[in-house]
């Protein structure tokens, strides 16, 4: 990455545009849009286009390789902590071995529900086969149906069949959805039973993604006994969050709000992904933290990991049309699907990171609320020429309120 890049958050918008052109980031002059006609093939009784910034993360280093991260987000503190944490924290490694989806076939009306577990257990194989008819497109492509499980849940009387495949680099919802339909008779017939429910699973636990740093105490404060206290302290915070629920939803929201901007930059379904990640964290039957962080005394390092699953695709449904999302893409290097699960689940990471930092040291709302000045400036009426003397003015005086903005927007502008 070259020096272009170096404090591009001081940079007019102009001159990030001009940088992004200049290291073949933008191909063209023209300004990236959704036209209208797509959009109103995406989306029912369509309107108009609902706009969120889009700015570009700097510092990210995964698996040794240097990333710009596109992130779509209204919150202004995000993208500067992600971006000041990532160059805390140096090389993120990471390890996802498989991206499967999971579909279930859920029976019920079961007349007797253990000859029916018995059944669909000795016909496993053969309704693995029958489940490949549909998508042998994908099959070529190294994916496709893996497993099938089943699961009793005899006090209700429900019987479920589970089944996992490989959707390469889609989500692949169309593709299991199908694949479930053209079996459920099959799997009726054996089990003797009647199937509700044939659907996609938003849980994707075999879709996890493992993100890993150790971070130098130098790194965290130049002074050794600060940076031990604040190791000790990101430490204590992480296991107070799996103790209190309270606690447990920010720290996992905090985590979130890395990974849903880069999800809907990128064209992917941010929803699925904060089911999923919801669902894992609840996977022991307590809600529990998405990441774990241990300082490690006689190393002298802070070590943070994030699993969590990723259900993300680089091809298919908004990607395969959204103008911004394929550029998005393209900043990313154009990774398939498993590798942007990789980088998603290292911006969590990073974003937890920056998050805790934050709240043991000088607490949250310092770096938030400098940043969130510039909107308290434009809500107080502030025109593009009177914000940033505006900000100075309230940084100056420690209070961000649309008030006191007011006031020094009266001040400015020489009124009583």
């Amino acid at each position: 990455m070259k020096n272009d890049f170096y404090k591009f958050y001081n940079k007019t918008i102009d001159e990030r545009i001009d940088i992004l052109k200049n290291n073949n980031f933008i191909n063209d002059t023209n300004e990236i849009n959704l036209d209208k006609k797509i959009a109103n093939n995406m989306i029912e009784n369509y309107v108009l286009n609902y706009q969120l910034p889009l700015g570009l993360a700097m510092n990210f280093i995964i698996d040794d390789e240097r990333y710009i991260v596109p992130m779509a987000i209204e919150e202004p503190s995000v993208i500067a902590a992600a971006s000041n944490g990532a160059k805390i924290v140096g090389n993120i490694k990471t390890k996802i071995e498989r991206k499967y989806g999971i579909g279930q076939i859920v029976l019920t009306n079961l007349p007797d529900i253990n000859n029916a577990f018995n059944g669909l257990m000795n016909n496993k194989d053969l309704i693995l086969e029958k489940s490949k008819e549909v998508c042998q497109s994908m099959i070529k492509r190294g994916g496709g149906p893996k497993e099938i499980w089943i699961k009793k849940f005899e006090n209700e009387d429900f019987l479920t069949l589970y089944i996992s495949i490989d959707t390469c680099d889609a989500m692949g919802a169309n593709t299991i959805n199908t694949v479930l339909e053209h079996i459920s008779k099959y799997v009726e017939e054996i089990a003797n039973a009647k199937s509700i429910l044939n659907i996609i699973s938003n849980y994707n636990s075999k879709s996890i993604v493992k993100a890993q740093v150790n971070i130098p105490l130098d790194k965290l404060s130049n002074k050794k006994s600060e940076a031990i206290e604040i190791a000790k302290k990101i430490e204590l915070a992480t296991k107070y969050a799996n103790l209190d629920i309270y606690r447990c939803a920010t720290h996992n929201k905090g985590i979130m709000n890395g990974i849903d901007a880069v999800a809907l930059a990128t064209g992917n379904d941010w929803r699925a992904i904060e089911s999923s990640a919801h669902s894992y964290a609840s996977k022991d039957g307590k809600y529990q933290a998405l990441t774990t962080w241990l300082y490690d005394g006689e190393k002298e390092v802070l070590n943070g990991e994030i699993e969590i699953p990723m259900p993300v695709a680089t091809v298919g449904g908004t990607i395969s049309v959204h103008p911004i999302g394929k550029w998005a893409l393209s900043v990313l290097k154009n990774p398939d699907a498993k590798r942007l699960a990789c980088i998603i689940a290292a911006v969590g990471l990073v974003q937890n990171f920056s998050a805790l930092k934050a709240l043991v040291t000088d607490g949250i709302q310092k770096g938030h609320m400098s940043l969130h000045a510039k909107t308290i400036a434009i809500q107080a009426g502030a025109k593009s020429d009177e914000i940033n003397p505006v900000v100075m003015e309230l940084a100056k005086l420690k209070k961000y309120s649309i008030t006191d903005a007011k006031e020094i927007l009266h001040k400015i502008r020489g009124e009583k």
